[in-house]
């Protein structure tokens, strides 16, 4: 009996001494799920919540996140074209530290970095997702790739061969399961209906074709799992980017996938029919603009429809995030970098509906990692958590912002921002025949594939992200648009200039500025490889 009393004063005292501990893991919040939604290409005037699209969309998912939410307006990508910018996200760093291959040996060939659709992620890179899934995370992915090195793809010998040829539809899967290998070699339990490249570049003329449906069916079977513990789920849309006239798009044949044929069309979003019917009862007119974003919307409405229904709604923060801007894509103009995006969760955050701080796409993963608890502390990231200021903190010094892309560097401090143009000698005194034969090339490739051809003059110069004759297609639409845009150096009074149409780096009365700006530039490139004209 005395024994019994004996152990019966051991069990309470032990308790007693648990009980501050159990009273600990009482009082510290969930971890919650939570969703990257990325989508491709939208433009200002895609979100009713920004001044240039209100009201002309028809978006009440979108819509929501923004009203419950907080809209960043002063969001920023580091690089504003897809592989670099979802590099950015991908591992809180900047793209010119990737370490894949060819990038490295194009580093060493030019003497500097020149970040373009060639920053790869490998499964030795600090990520994400892989973090995440050490953390206790379960961690998912649907949709666009175009940032992880897939190894074993395969050529199609002929672009416009049958997509039913049972050779091809083999060769198609193939290339999908690599891919899906490949994601889940970074750090992904489940990736699925995943495009390893733009549908123009899957290697068929016949399934370059956008099908939402088909991502978001991947995205909800993921969210419908069983999960034990808190998930993380990346949903990467190839919406609004091109291709995106109706019969390629909204309203393609709705079996066709970047692995062929399927039995029967998917079921998970509202009818594709329904799209044109719901935009004129809005008000609104049907066009390939309207009509895509409807329907990239309703693949955000089934992912919370599933949210809802499974009981997880009140426990998940949504990041909803555009990959870069579009206004100026292919240049570290405002035009291109600035680029809001929403953090939703139920309740809101304690900063507001809106927050102008400045924050940048590599803040993205020590943020998401906050959220989850996850002490990064013995990781390196080029950005820094935002998590904060959701939570109502004041920024408490200046924050710079670092950007790059191609042959273009640029930073901002304040309402100050910098930018500098350099391209290797090899490039600047390439011939007139050096040229052409460039030219012809690139245009003989994007002929092959059905794509369009920017110009046939090998006497136009680069662009600021490719080193072709006129640019290439992605930032056509700002080469030489801007009034200074192919001078080497640019400074920029955003408060008095927001649009950068007047460069103050050859005014006398701003080389204080300049100097100050320039140096600012060189200490960031400094911790970069690669070199930099007479920057670095």
């Amino acid at each position: 009996m005395k024994n019994s009393h004996k152990l019966l004063s051991i069990i309470i005292a032990s308790l007693s001494f648990l009980n501050p501990c159990i009273q600990a893991m009482a009082d510290t919040p969930e971890r919650p799920n939570i969703i990257f939604f990325i989508a491709d290409d939208m433009l200002p005037q895609h979100f009713n919540c920004l001044s240039q699209g209100k009201d002309k969309n028809l978006t009440p998912n979108i819509d929501r996140l923004a009203r419950e939410g907080t809209l960043m307006l002063q969001q920023h990508v580091v690089s504003p074209v897809c592989t670099p910018s979802r590099y950015n996200v991908l591992t809180g760093n900047f793209a010119s530290r990737a370490q894949n291959p060819y990038f490295k040996q194009n580093t060493k060939k030019n003497g500097q970095s020149v970040v373009e659709f060639n920053t790869h992620i490998l499964p030795t890179d600090q990520t994400l997702p892989a973090l995440l899934k050490k953390a206790g995370y379960t961690t998912g992915m649907a949709g666009k790739n175009h940032v992880v090195e897939v190894e074993g793809l395969k050529r199609f010998a002929n672009f416009d061969a049958s997509a039913k040829d049972p050779a091809n539809k083999a060769q198609l899967k193939a290339n999908h399961d690599h891919t899906r290998q490949a994601m889940r070699a970074i750090g992904f339990d489940f990736a699925d209906s995943v495009y390893h490249n733009n549908p123009s570049f899957l290697g068929l003329h016949e399934v370059a074709v956008q099908n939402m449906d088909w991502i978001t069916d991947a995205g909800v079977r993921f969210l419908n799992q069983t999960h034990t513990q808190p998930f993380f789920l990346y949903f990467a849309t190839t919406v609004p980017h091109g291709p995106t006239q109706e019969k390629r798009s909204w309203n393609a044949d709705p079996r066709l996938t970047a692995i062929g044929y399927l039995d029967e069309p998917l079921k998970v979003q509202p009818a594709r029919d329904t799209i044109p019917k719901r935009l004129r009862a809005a008000g609104l007119p049907v066009n390939d603009n309207t009509a895509n974003i409807l329907w990239l919307d309703d693949a955000l409405g089934a992912l919370l429809d599933t949210l809802e229904a499974n009981g997880q709604i009140d426990h998940t923060v949504i990041f909803f995030f555009n990959d870069h801007g579009q206004r100026a894509k292919g240049t570290v103009y405002q035009g291109g970098v600035r680029n809001p995006s929403i953090v939703w969760r139920k309740g809101g955050f304690p900063v507001g509906s809106t927050s102008d701080t400045l924050v940048s796409n590599v803040d993205f993963a020590p943020t998401i990692l906050d959220l989850a608890q996850v002490d990064h502390t013995q990781y390196t990231f080029d950005g820094q958590s935002f998590l904060p200021y959701l939570e109502g903190q004041k920024p408490t010094s200046l924050r710079s912002l670092y950007f790059e892309l191609g042959y273009a560097r640029g930073i901002r401090v304040g309402n100050w921002k910098y930018m500098a143009i350099r391209y290797p000698k090899h490039l600047e005194n390439m011939t007139l025949e050096e040229r052409r034969t460039v030219l012809n090339e690139w245009n003989d490739k994007r002929k092959r594939r059905h794509l369009n051809i920017v110009t046939d003059d090998p006497t136009k110069p680069f662009s600021h992200l490719t080193a072709i004759p006129g640019g290439g297609d992605a930032e056509k639409k700002s080469t030489g648009s801007y009034p200074a845009y192919f001078e080497r150096d640019q400074l920029y009074n955003l408060a008095q200039d927001p649009n950068e149409q007047k460069n103050l780096a050859q005014n006398p009365k701003y080389a204080p500025v300049l100097k100050a700006m320039q140096n600012a530039l060189k200490e960031q490139l400094k911790t970069l490889p690669g070199g930099f004209g007479d920057l670095k």
